[in-house]
């Protein structure tokens, strides 16, 4: 069954792409599918992926990118290659495919999974590498994570969690970056759903109720519309849409608002079928009838069609006062633009020649530069990479016209070292607009900027607060630490000439213990602050002719003190039997702390995070701060879970709760609380606004059980709208 099943999914794929493969090459790969399926090498990738996934991946790649030959048989018989079944000359031989690098960058990403199925921060470093060989592999690895999110429920529930954040953190704004936005709302969905199901189940709850509402109001504000639209002659169509689970979300938690007092769940698209040289002026004459029928927002419009974003992106966007007083945005793009929008770099290259693809090869080129980097430590590196990942722009000039793309929020420092490293690292300051400006200046869209130098001007540690790109701070942190070594040096030479005038062999490795046992993370920081007259010689020479003393001494105390610590450990009360939580492999009188950003009672899923200090800290699965702690830091990712029962144990737990500014609901709501057994209110904060009230209530329970009954007694409370945990 499984096999018909296979060769129906194939057909189907052959019949919607005839022009793909032709006869013999059909065949070709029929016979090595089957091969494949039946076990005569893995039926497993690294993702968990079946040869069934793996055509539904292939149909990913052909409906929702619109990646062609190559990056199918890519997909397919990467697992043969792997296997010695086949060469990549052999693939590309029979198939007439250029298919060897993307293959090449697939098996490297395998490869790292296999070694460690959380992408720590170093492996990700080398999966980016991967990746920025050839743009195709970093697509179909999105195609793949999109698989793998659409059968999330197939895989066992230990191993989800970790899979969802990771697509959150990196797959999500990776396909973000590559114009892929349905796939990137479907992927920020679908680890909503598994990260955090009982907001998504709301949520989603919340946009079935109100359906039926949207769907009139969208109908009521497309009529006339459509009437004025024709009136040009293009032909066109116009849709309305709602807004993912995911920014919905968002926006309740940055506004700090309720589902109901969101007012754009969902925008208008109007796309237009003409074309190339008629698409501006239809788009213009477009929004010129919206403004003309709706009031619109002039903070909101974003003209994106003037200067396309970096990863192609090209619309025009603004939101206006629908009839009931309701904001709507409002899209107004083309087919191309619109297929540009969906599919990202896929569709550049099938409109080649509009609007080429410089963007995204500035943005490999930019990456590459942060890869190169040695001195990147891993949370620097982490950073560096999200900071090019989003794609918020503002456009500058110099002063002969030549055009500069810099992030949001970049300096006249960032300007000078986008245009070159000397020029960045001798900048004093700039003229923009005519008027002198210091080196701090935020850009804004349009500046004409010339920059000002100094021969004896040098980059200094704060110039890092002062920048936002990733190539300005790569290259100030090189130039620092090039005067860090230097410095480093001139403090090493002081010490050996001072020793050697004292008689006094110089040991590296004593040096070393020295500079550990004065405070210094490194050798190299002791010998600069010699080097800048912060640490006296001579008390460098007391502590260093002590330490041979003092040597011998210490190891005899060392040793009873680690043999003691050992004894005490199995000696102590019987903590072990009634501890509540199991840290990792059921270790037990572990140090661990309760983490306050998100606030885990007992029956919550839990994890553990090894502190700087030795000690863990337990947070919750879906812990607002998860995603970006285990991508960053996996090695220091521990397994917890709670076990025995909770007795006596109270943790406090606090409550968002929105409802009708009733007389009386407070009281209700106080009342009803205090008349739970196990349950204690420790603080109330209440605002009310327009009929409605807001606030927060800290309460103490003592697991989740406890918890989901008084949820479930307050959102019986008359006039409450919606309570749920911070």
């Amino acid at each position: 069954m499984d096999k018909l099943r296979l060769q129906a999914q194939y057909r189907k794929i052959l019949q919607v792409y005839p022009q793909l493969f032709n006869y013999s090459e059909r065949k070709e790969l029929k016979n090595l599918l089957l091969k494949y399926y039946t076990g005569s090498i893995m039926n497993q990738n690294h993702k968990g992926l079946s040869i069934a996934d793996k055509l539904s991946v292939v149909e990913i790649i052909l409906n929702e990118i619109g990646l062609g030959k190559s990056a199918v048989i890519s997909v397919l018989l990467h697992d043969l290659v792997e296997s010695k079944l086949l060469t990549i000359e052999q693939v590309d031989s029979k198939f007439k495919t250029q298919a060897g690098t993307i293959i090449q960058g697939i098996l490297r990403v395998r490869e790292l999974y296999q070694r460690n199925t959380s992408l720590e921060t170093e492996n990700f470093r080398k999966l980016l590498l991967t990746f920025a060989e050839d743009i195709r592999v970093i697509l179909i690895i999105i195609a793949e994570q999109l698989q793998v999110m659409r059968t999330l429920d197939c895989i066992p529930e230990q191993n989800r969690q970790s899979i969802a954040r990771e697509c959150s953190f990196l797959y999500a704004p990776l396909a973000h970056r590559m114009g892929l936005y349905a796939i990137k709302t479907e992927l920020e969905d679908l680890s909503l759903k598994h990260t955090n199901r009982e907001i998504y189940r709301e949520i989603a709850h919340k946009l079935n109720e109100t359906k039926r509402q949207r769907d009139k109001y969208i109908d009521e504000f497309i009529a006339p519309l459509k009437e004025k639209l024709s009136e040009p002659g293009y032909k066109f169509e116009i849709k309305g849409r709602t807004k993912s689970i995911h920014s919905i979300y968002n926006k309740i938690k940055k506004q700090n608002t309720p589902f109901e007092s969101i007012y754009d769940l969902f925008a208008i698209r109007i796309i237009f079928d003409v074309s190339p040289e008629k698409e501006k002026a239809a788009c213009w004459q477009a929004y010129s009838i919206v403004a003309d029928m709706y009031q619109p927002n002039p903070k909101r419009l974003r003209d994106w069609l003037s200067i396309p974003k970096s990863n192609g992106y090209e619309s025009l966007h603004t939101t206006v006062l629908g009839p009931q007083g309701k904001w709507v945005e409002v899209q107004i793009r083309t087919v191309r633009m619109n297929e540009v929008a969906e599919k990202g770099l896929a569709a550049h290259w099938k409109y080649k020649g509009i609007k080429g693809e410089s963007g995204m090869d500035d943005w490999l080129k930019n990456i590459r530069e942060i890869l190169e980097n040695p001195a990147l430590n891993a949370i620097d590196f982490m950073d560096e990479f999200k900071l090019n990942l989003y794609d918020k722009e503002v456009f500058v000039f110099t002063p002969t016209g030549d055009l500069h793309k810099l992030p949001k929020g970049a300096t006249v420092l960032d300007f000078a070292f986008s245009i070159h490293t000397g020029l960045g690292s001798k900048c004093v300051g700039a003229k923009v607009n005519g008027k002198n400006m210091p080196i701090k200046y935020v850009l804004n869209n349009g500046d004409q900027v010339e920059v000002l130098t100094s021969p004896t001007q040098k980059p200094n540690p704060a110039w890092l607060h002062l920048v936002s790109t990733s190539k300005a701070k790569n290259k100030i942190r090189q130039a620092l630490k090039e005067v860090e070594y230097k410095d480093a040096e001139i403090g090493r030479e002081i010490v050996v000439r001072r020793f050697k005038n004292w008689k006094i062999e110089l040991d590296e490795g004593k040096i070393s213990k020295l500079a550990k046992k004065k405070g210094f993370k490194t050798v190299s920081d002791f010998y600069q602050e010699i080097a800048h007259d912060k640490l006296d010689v001579l008390e460098v020479r007391h502590a260093y002719t002590d330490l041979d003393k003092k040597e011998t001494l210490n190891e005899q105390p060392e040793s009873r003190s680690a043999e003691s610590f050992s004894k005490e450990a199995t000696s102590t009360e019987n903590f072990g039997k009634d501890d509540v939580l199991l840290i990792d492999q059921n270790l037990k009188n572990i140090d661990f702390k309760l983490s306050k950003c998100c606030n885990p009672i007992y029956g919550d899923d839990v994890f553990g995070f090894v502190s700087v200090t030795g000690g863990i800290k337990i947070h919750r699965n879906n812990c607002p701060n998860a995603p970006q702690m285990i991508a960053r830091f996996g090695y220091r990712i521990v397994n917890a879970r709670w076990s025995g029962k909770s007795v006596g144990s109270q943790y406090p737990i606090t409550l968002y709760i929105v409802g009708h500014d009733d007389i009386g609901i407070v009281t209700n709501i106080t009342s009803l609380i205090s008349k739970e057994k196990d349950i204690t209110l420790r603080s109330i904060s209440i605002n009310s606004n327009v009929g409605l009230f807001q606030g927060n209530l800290t309460i103490m329970v003592s697991d989740t059980k406890d918890l989901e009954g008084i949820l479930k007694k307050l959102r019986q409370v008359k006039g409450v709208k919606s309570i749920s945990r911070s």
